[in-house]
């Protein structure tokens, strides 16, 4: 099966980008305007995040979303034929300020949010770091289409690891220098053990192992957004957010990459996944003692 599918996958990629997305544009009418996938959890969303907002401009920032969001998935496709060549061309990050840390001997912690195109960036840094470049997934349920994105992520000085396996194997990984990418607005699992702050003035839950690490290996932090110039292309930001993890405070680099984050939606709402449900836990009260944020938690009565 997996031979199979995978040879249909490359004939797509073998197709030019102007044909891909006219069939980008076809599944977007299926996926927004007949099969609403996740519609509700979108809007939902954005009431959350933009409640000045009106309807007409929460439905035209859905609708960028639902096409960012297929092109993403076509693109992605592309990445199993397309040159190397051809692909510093639509997409490039700045990491002269990384490569200098990494120079000075230093480990470096990148955060990232779930912004699109994801699999452009992480091509973007393999063609830009020189240490090893580990990134934390999740295994996808269906084995088949597992080993086809593992087999387009694995490139350069790539370690893929699955989130499940990460406890186990964290002592080995960080023996030698290293670059470690988080997509750090994940959902906890248990919130209870979480971080509490506001996102967009609504209580939700952050991990709190990116803290935690950063601090324990006083890494390098760094700060990445993605901006989508045009279809199909794409420029990485990379931003330093400290040299020294070690030196901060509790909490303190969480909310930083909250603020920067929420800046970052605020500039390109479209290019953010309004489908993850980032609001899905309800504070409670015996959360309390979990609270980081500057302005005190909700209160009950």
């Amino acid at each position: 099966m997996y031979y199979l599918i995978y040879g249909f996958l490359y004939s797509i990629s073998l197709l030019p980008f102007f044909i891909l997305y006219r069939v980008s544009d076809f599944f977007y009418f299926i996926v927004y305007y007949v099969a609403g996938y996740r519609k509700q959890v979108v809007f939902a969303n954005l009431d959350i995040a933009f409640p000045t907002k009106s309807k007409k401009e929460k439905e035209a920032i859905a609708k960028k979303f639902y096409k960012n969001l297929i092109d993403t998935f076509i693109e992605s496709i592309k990445l199993i034929s397309i040159t190397q060549e051809a692909f510093n061309k639509r997409s490039y990050i700045d990491f002269t300020e990384v490569n200098e840390l990494i120079r000075q001997g230093k480990n470096i912690q990148i955060h990232s949010g779930h912004q699109m195109n994801w699999e452009y960036g992480h091509w973007s840094i393999t063609e830009q770091i020189r240490i090893p470049w580990i990134g934390i997934y999740n295994r996808l349920k269906n084995k088949t289409m597992e080993r086809i994105f593992f087999k387009i992520r694995n490139k350069g000085t790539t370690v893929l690891i699955p989130g499940q396996e990460f406890k186990n194997r964290v002592h080995s990984i960080f023996k030698e220098q290293y670059a470690l990418g988080l997509v750090a607005d994940q959902n906890p699992g248990k919130p209870a053990g979480a971080y509490w702050l506001n996102f967009f003035n609504r209580p939700v839950p952050f991990p709190t192992g990116p803290d935690k690490g950063a601090r324990r290996n006083d890494t390098a932090v760094v700060f990445v957004r993605s901006i989508k110039l045009k279809r199909g292309y794409y420029r990485y930001e990379a931003e330093v957010a400290t040299p020294h993890g070690g030196q901060l405070e509790e909490g303190k680099l969480t909310l930083l990459y909250r603020d920067y984050l929420e800046k970052t939606i605020i500039d390109n709402p479209d290019n953010y996944l309004w489908s993850h449900r980032r609001w899905k836990w309800d504070y409670k009260p015996e959360y309390k003692n979990r609270w980081i944020d500057t302005s005190p938690p909700p209160e009950f009565h």
